[in-house]
């Protein structure tokens, strides 16, 4: 079985999220015969390249909120964060354009290091003092991972290395009716949107895995209460 996640680094839920589909899936009797694979999601496709802004005051001016009702925003979700095991800053943090993350996300999927990498980048993001918007912590990452220093850097300083493979996830995710990320398909016949508890993962695995038919569907892309979804057919 192949799992599909769709996620952007910015994006906490999707940090949570994957930390409860870990757990979903260790619970799920085939776990072993499952394949992830991580796609790539933009949330501010046109957030600026450089000069990136305080999370803080990013949400504020998006909310329309003040910067104390902003922190608390991020408060809430760090409880969340928490109650995973997950370390999560609210106050230090940077959001800006997550393009050549994903590009390098991509490099490190042909490489064989992509959840290695993607998990250093989260927490660089979310629990660390490291700004994923430098291109200079971002080498340092992948490194880290495994990867080659000079060909990372290469990546990095060539704009159109592995764009196309991010357009071509995002085209995908767009398709499939996902405007919202974390968004996970299994086996390109059930959807669960958003970051789920771990309990419903470990249900829409074993319902993926003894169906093999695709479900019954009432209305294309709809979502039940538990936050599993049929995925439309190509």
């Amino acid at each position: 079985m192949r799992v599909e996640i769709w996620s952007d680094i910015a994006c906490p839920w999707c940090y949570i999220g994957k930390a409860r589909f870990t757990q979903g899936l260790s619970a799920f009797a085939h776990r072993d015969e499952v394949e992830v694979v991580f796609r790539s999601f933009e949330l501010d496709p046109d957030a600026p390249r450089t000069s990136p802004v305080p999370v803080v005051e990013m949400l504020a001016a998006k909310y329309g909120r003040t910067l104390d009702e902003a922190r608390g925003m991020e408060e809430h979700v760090a409880g969340s964060a928490r109650a995973e095991g997950l370390p999560y800053r609210t106050e230090g943090r940077d959001h800006g354009n997550t393009f050549d993350i994903h590009r390098l996300l991509h490099l490190a999927a042909a490489r064989g290091r992509q959840e290695h990498l993607l998990d250093l980048a989260y927490r660089a993001n979310f629990g660390e003092e490291r700004s994923v918007f430098d291109p200079e912590v971002l080498i340092a990452l992948a490194v880290e991972a495994g990867l080659d220093e000079a060909e990372a850097r290469t990546v990095l300083a060539d704009g159109s290395a592995y764009a196309a493979e991010v357009r071509a996830d995002e085209q995908e995710a767009a398709e499939l009716g996902a405007r919202a990320v974390p968004f996970f398909v299994l086996d390109r016949r059930y959807g669960i949107s958003g970051g789920q508890p771990a309990e419903v993962f470990t249900r829409a695995l074993e319902q993926a895995w003894a169906g093999r038919e695709p479900v019954e569907q009432s209305a294309a892309g709809a979502c039940g209460s538990d936050g599993a979804c049929a995925v439309p057919q190509s």
